[in-house]
C-alpha cells in the first residue's frame, strides 16, 4: 500500500514541478547563454526555497540557502551589468543629465548611429574633451569592477555549489 501511495504522491510532485518550470522553458531560447543562466538561477532559488522550508532536514540548510540567495543576487548584478554601467550615473551626477544624439544610418535601413552626447548644461569643446577623458577613465574602472564581480561570482559558485543540497 505504501508503494501505491508513493507512486501518486511522486506523480503529483512531478506534474507540479513541470507546471512550475513552464514559464522558464516558454521564455527560453537557444541562442544566448543568458537563458541558461536564468534556468540555473531559477533552480538555485528553488533549492534555497526548499532549504528555508520546514521540509529541510539538514541542520545547516538555512545558512546554505542564504549563500544561494547571495549568489543569485550577485548573478543579477553581474549579468544585468550593474557594475559596468555605474559610471553613467557618476557622469550624470558630476556633469548633469545628457541624451544621446542619434542620426539615421543611410547605409542600413532602420538603423541609427550614435553621434554625440548632448548635455543639459552648456560646456565648451575643451570641457567636453575633459569630460570625455574622465568618462573614459570611469568606464575602465567600471569594466574592471564588473570583471572582478564576475570572477567573484564564479569563485563563490565553485566554492559552495557542492553544498547546495538538503
Amino acid at each position: 500500500m505504501n508503494n501505491f501511495t508513493y507512486f501518486f504522491k511522486r506523480k503529483y510532485r512531478q506534474i507540479k514541478n513541470v507546471i512550475r518550470w513552464i514559464p522558464v522553458i516558454w521564455n527560453n531560447f537557444d541562442f544566448d547563454y543568458r537563458y541558461a543562466l536564468e534556468a540555473f538561477k531559477f533552480q538555485l532559488n528553488n533549492i534555497a526555497t526548499h532549504m528555508e522550508s520546514d521540509k529541510a532536514v539538514t541542520m545547516t540548510a538555512a545558512q546554505r540557502a542564504q549563500k544561494i540567495r547571495t549568489i543569485t543576487k550577485l548573478m543579477d548584478k553581474v549579468y544585468d551589468e550593474d557594475y559596468a554601467l555605474e559610471y553613467f550615473d557618476e557622469i550624470e551626477r558630476l556633469y548633469g543629465p545628457r541624451e544621446m544624439n542619434w542620426e539615421d544610418d543611410d547605409t542600413r535601413e532602420g538603423y541609427s548611429t550614435y553621434q554625440e552626447f548632448i548635455y543639459e548644461r552648456e560646456y565648451t569643446q575643451e570641457q567636453l574633451k575633459a569630460i570625455s577623458k574622465h568618462e573614459s577613465r570611469l568606464h575602465k574602472e567600471s569594466q574592471a569592477k564588473q570583471e572582478k564581480a564576475h570572477k567573484l561570482l564564479w569563485k563563490l559558485m565553485e566554492h559552495n555549489i557542492r553544498g547546495f543540497w538538503d
